[in-house]
């Protein structure tokens, strides 16, 4: 199949969040299962000073109403996958991916020329799949504003969830200010969410299949608890809609051939990589060990990552003599927070403000545990690189955390591979926290289950064939 993979992110050239691994790491799995990939992506600032080797295609004019803007296409080939470079100085010489009062038109600018970009380069896929709010008008601009274009004929469109707290909201009159679609569209409600448009919104209804990250998250989208508003669309289309757990990256995240590790191990060296690797993170974080279980934490400092919890029940096992290990950043008040707990603890406390690529690995590969008690979580990463060395995530069960971690409760060891617990709150972690006591006080019990998690199989492989199976379900039978 020929596959065009539209996002505003991608590894290893632009990222923020998961985003960025799930487009990367998906299109490199279907190369590798023999389909044609591409990938575009906006020319930012930030990749441009990578110093990256392009070869530069050429350009073309994209018609914004009154507007007229140029996109340079730019090709870079990475890990098998082409990458189409889409420039354009005054939408992304910035210093931010995001975040601009601009950036319903930044992206409009964007939808637009992957639209045009398809004929520039002559690639008519089989499959566009595109990703969250930023690329979600692709399939309207296609199916509405080029549908006397024989060109276009017979392509379909998945549209993947990442996080649905961004929905596109922009203004009715920027239909046709910006996409050049008719205000009939919204009237007869297909683009219009809560009075605006929602570029998000549209992408549900007009893409062919839409996807999210987990099959637990699908089913509380479905819900009015957890579908962010977006339950009614979802539920309209939910016979087109599935969750796909994401995967993970096995030769970064690899304890046996990590070159940020004193020590590489695998199954059969583990006890003794542990501990090696957590006397190297604690001499990292410049803090001392009392013999207690050391609880680690990679995460964006935010209010859905459960912080607040770990800020409350966190004292208590830092004053049993406990380590706790914290690397990131985010909202502000969260870090002076998490600042103000190492200076309550600091023997046992640590924390790195920002993102240390290094650091990261030593956290995975030394703790005993690792934290996500997340609020919701739609499918998470951290939870099975953690698995992948041997510690044992934390986590409440929510979304893909639901999915990944079979929790012990005192009596599976024979089959957990992490702890979980239920309710939000202080008394859900703090069960978690004392669920973890006593498997570190068991050891042999520890290592069991560390040793089954080990042993998850967290792949891409699984999650590609299920989007191949997916891709293959739309395309007309021979």
């Amino acid at each position: 199949m020929k596959i065009a993979m539209f996002a505003s992110e991608a590894n290893p050239l632009a990222k923020t969040g998961g985003l960025a691994d799930v487009v990367a790491a998906l299109s490199v799995e279907l190369v590798k299962e023999g389909h044609q990939v591409i990938i575009a992506l906006p020319f930012y600032k930030a990749i441009f000073n990578k110093g990256l080797t392009v070869k530069v295609l050429g350009t073309f004019t994209v018609y914004m109403s009154w507007r007229q803007q140029e996109a340079r296409v730019s090709l870079a080939v990475i890990n098998g996958v082409s990458y189409y470079l889409i420039g354009n100085d005054y939408y992304f010489s910035r210093d931010k991916l995001y975040g601009y009062e601009d950036d319903g038109e930044r992206f409009a600018f964007f939808s637009l020329a992957c639209r045009k970009l398809l004929k520039f380069l002559d690639f008519k896929p089989d499959i566009v799949h595109v990703h969250d709010w930023e690329t979600g008008m692709i399939p309207c601009l296609i199916k509405e504003g080029a549908s006397t274009d024989s060109f276009y004929d017979g392509l379909k469109f998945v549209l993947t969830i990442h996080n649905p707290a961004f929905k596109g909201m922009i203004d009715r009159y920027f239909l046709n200010d910006f996409y050049g679609l008719s205000d009939a569209l919204y009237d007869e409600g297909k683009v219009r969410f809560q009075g605006m448009v929602s570029t998000l919104k549209t992408g549900i209804y007009y893409a062919d299949k839409a996807t999210t990250v987990s099959p637990a998250y699908r089913e509380e989208l479905l819900t009015a608890e957890g579908g962010q508003g977006l339950n009614g669309i979802l539920e309209l289309r939910k016979d087109d809609f599935l969750g796909i757990l994401n995967g993970i990256d096995v030769e970064e995240w690899n304890p046996a051939t990590d070159k940020f590790l004193v020590k590489r191990y695998g199954l059969s060296n583990l006890q003794e990589g542990k501990h090696l690797n957590q006397a190297d993170l604690l001499s990292a974080f410049r803090v001392k060990w009392f013999g207690g279980p050391v609880y680690g934490l990679v995460t964006r400092l935010s209010w859905q990552k459960g912080i607040d919890l770990i800020l409350a029940s966190g004292r208590m096992v830092l004053a049993k003599g406990s380590n706790l290990l914290i690397l990131g950043n985010g909202e502000s008040d969260l870090e002076g927070k998490c600042e103000a707990l190492r200076k309550a603890y600091p023997d046992t406390c640590g924390l790195y403000i920002g993102y240390s690529n290094e650091l990261a690995h030593k956290i995975y590969a030394g703790s005993d545990f690792f934290l996500m008690p997340s609020l919701f979580e739609p499918c998470g990463i951290s939870q099975m690189i953690a698995q992948r060395y041997g510690t044992l995530p934390l986590v409440r069960f929510t979304g893909g955390l639901k999915d990944t971690v079979h929790g012990y409760d005192g009596k599976n060891a024979e089959e957990a591979d992490g702890i979980g617990f239920n309710d939000y709150n202080e008394t859900g972690l703090d069960y978690g926290f004392g669920r973890a006591k006593e498997l570190f006080d068991d050891q042999a019990s520890y290592y069991k289950i560390a040793s089954n998690a080990m042993r998850l199989d967290r792949s891409w492989k699984k999650s590609a064939h299920e989007y191949s199976k997916l891709y293959e379900s739309l395309l007309p039978k021979p």
